[in-house]
């Protein structure tokens, strides 16, 4: 009898399919980013997000809007856009937090995550992920508080 592995594991190269999906979809934003000077009107990224928010489903898309409103409303000189196929906000070009919508990995929790960028530093250690499964008015809280801070 020949290997008894499935053809899902013969298949296996180091990421999952939600994962080289992410993946292309960064490619797709790095060539659109890069087409400079191109006849084709540029997207707007706010309304990018906006829509990508709008293809969520279920929980994810109430805390992806409500996560949307907070950074927005608390860091204004963050600038919407699209990382890997999700909401992330900027400052000066670097990602400073991203909303991961537990579908897109199937994930039983969504992620709230801040990059380098965020000015989140306590001490010697310090969260930069915060998993997310729906928004308290506490949580809505803290997470402007957060916001803030790392938009410094």
């Amino acid at each position: 009898m020949k290997g008894t592995q499935s053809s899902a594991e013969e298949k296996y190269d180091g990421f999952t399919a939600e994962e080289r999906d992410a993946m292309k979809e960064r490619a797709k934003e790095l060539k659109v980013s890069s087409r400079r000077g191109s006849r084709t009107p540029k997207a707007d990224p706010e309304v990018e997000v906006l829509a990508k928010i709008a293809e969520m489903e279920g929980t994810d898309r109430t805390i992806a809007e409500r996560l949307h409103d907070i950074i927005r409303t608390n860091a204004p000189a963050l600038s919407s856009k699209l990382w890997y196929g999700m909401p992330a906000y900027a400052r000066d070009g670097k990602i400073v937090c991203f909303f991961q919508p537990a579908l897109k990995f199937k994930a039983r929790y969504a992620t709230l995550g801040f990059n380098d960028p965020a000015d989140l530093d306590e001490g010697t250690m310090w969260p930069t992920a915060f998993a997310l499964t729906e928004l308290t008015p506490s949580d809505e809280t803290r997470i402007a508080e957060l916001v803030k801070k790392a938009a410094g």
